[in-house]
């Protein structure tokens, strides 16, 4: 099979947040699109698995640090030490998810660098229209590997034409975390589902419950994704990206943008949404933990985080990602990243690495991944394993999370945008002149739409 090769360097912009599903704090940043186009053409096909793995040594690129980074080297370690099939593997991080992708773009074709990568969900279009990959299908299917070991609702985000193009590892989804005493003093037995709920109970809340706000939300472009699939809507035509490449945005024409946007502007007016910034300055979080706002807006995987922050000052419940207004019937979609297969044309590093992807996949691994990150276990027999059981039930909140990936569908798994960390900076940028009395929340959208829009244009017209 031959594939085209788009050699493309794309600044990238993107203000990360609370973890927020990208498994890095650190802000992202990118300023514009800068693509050069070279095609050449690359021979690939499944490689040989029974291929003799004996001495192969192979390098994965990785973006955890901190706590994850300790638990990435665990399972490296573990690998290298136990494996039976004579691997080593090098695990180097490589800073931010930005950085990995950028230094991989400048890397030469056919030798990568490295073997195996792990990229962050936004960059799953570049990846798939780059031609550098062996797509994950393409190993599942040489080892007869059963798919249905991955969580569906995972796989979803990274399938394009029923085709697996990279491994699910580190997922979360966003959720809604409240303050169990504050509800308890406002006399709110029920958790809001809707923004339009939050606003209701809004002023209980701060008169009786004593909260100095009700709700911290991040101005992050994640959360506008999420509220775009709650209400079942696309945020791109071609099928959100899937079918083919977008070539522009829908959630102008289809009206969900229009309504988050003067839902977010007026309860922002009415005191109920304050103004915390982007989600790079952990605002929110601190007003949370602090027990100043009532409720927040935060990635599953920050869990363990606000848990140790709170420390025990109050208790913390959680809930769904609430919808917009009552009575949307979405889903959500999953951020964080996945691992990819890089084609260096050799069989035994191909093989090799098949086998490194399958063990960090394994009920075991994890189970021991979730327990030290929060992030989801991609594999549904790790809730079978007894350190994710002992991990349930010392966070039983952790259990919101699974709860809601199980209730939303495929369907939700959001857009593929070969132009996505601009396109939320995009959006960032728009919601905050929005809040800060600078333009309507038509204009907003209408602003959101011609940038991305463009964007997509000038990305599609180099990559022909």
């Amino acid at each position: 099979m031959k594939k085209k090769i788009i050699t493309s360097i794309l600044a990238a912009s993107l203000i990360a947040g609370i973890l927020a599903g990208c498994g890095n704090t650190a802000s992202e940043s990118n300023t514009g699109t800068e693509v050069q186009s070279a095609e050449k053409e690359q021979t690939s096909a499944a490689p040989d698995l029974s291929t003799d793995t004996t001495g192969t040594k192979i390098t994965f690129w990785h973006s955890m640090g901190g706590v994850n980074g300790q638990a990435m080297e665990y399972l490296v370690n573990q690998f290298n030490e136990e494996n039976e099939d004579g691997i080593s593997v090098e695990a180097v991080y490589q800073g931010e998810y930005d950085d990995t992708i950028n230094k991989l773009k400048s890397a030469q074709i056919g030798n990568m660098g490295a073997d195996l990568v792990q990229i962050y969900d936004i960059g799953t279009r570049f990846m798939i229209d780059s031609g550098w990959v062996i797509p994950m299908q393409d190993l599942i299917d040489a080892d007869g590997y059963d798919l249905s070991l991955i969580e569906p609702n995972i796989a979803a985000y990274y399938t394009v034409n029923d085709q697996l193009y990279s491994m699910p590892f580190n997922s979360s989804t966003p959720i809604l975390y409240y303050n169990k005493g504050i509800f308890e003093k406002a006399g709110i037995t029920e958790v809001p589902s809707s923004l339009t709920e939050i606003a209701d109970i809004g002023d209980a809340l701060m008169e009786q419950g004593g909260a100095g706000e009700p709700i911290a939300i991040s101005i992050y472009g994640w959360y506008f994704e999420q509220f775009l699939c709650k209400q079942g809507l696309n945020y791109a035509d071609n099928g959100n990206g899937r079918k083919e490449a977008a070539t522009a945005v829908e959630f102008d024409s289809n009206g969900g943008a229009l309504n988050i946007l003067k839902t977010w502007k007026t309860l922002n007016e009415e005191g109920y949404i304050p103004n915390v910034g982007r989600s790079g300055s952990d605002t929110a979080t601190t007003d949370f933990t602090s027990g100043k706002a009532a409720m927040l807006l935060g990635s599953t995987a920050s869990l363990k985080q606000i848990l140790e922050d709170v420390n025990g000052s109050f208790e913390v419940g959680t809930a769904y990602y609430p919808s917009v207004t009552e009575g949307e019937n979405g889903g959500v979609s999953i951020g964080g990243a996945s691992l990819w297969a890089l084609n260096n044309n050799d069989e035994e590093k191909a093989a090799a690495t098949w086998k490194f992807v399958k063990f960090l996949v394994s009920p075991e691994s994890q189970a021991y991944w979730n327990a030290q990150t929060g992030y989801f276990p991609v594999t549904t027999a790790a809730s079978e394993e007894p350190v994710f059981k002992e991990n349930i039930e010392k966070y039983p909140q952790f259990q919101t999370a699974i709860d809601q990936l199980h209730d939303s569908a495929p369907e939700y798994a959001g857009a593929l945008l070969s132009v996505f960390p601009e396109a939320r900076q995009i959006v960032e940028t728009e919601i905050e002149n929005m809040i800060n009395g600078n333009s309507t929340p038509e204009e907003a959208v209408e602003k959101m739409a011609k940038q991305i829009n463009e964007s997509i244009e000038d990305y599609n017209l180099l990559n022909e």
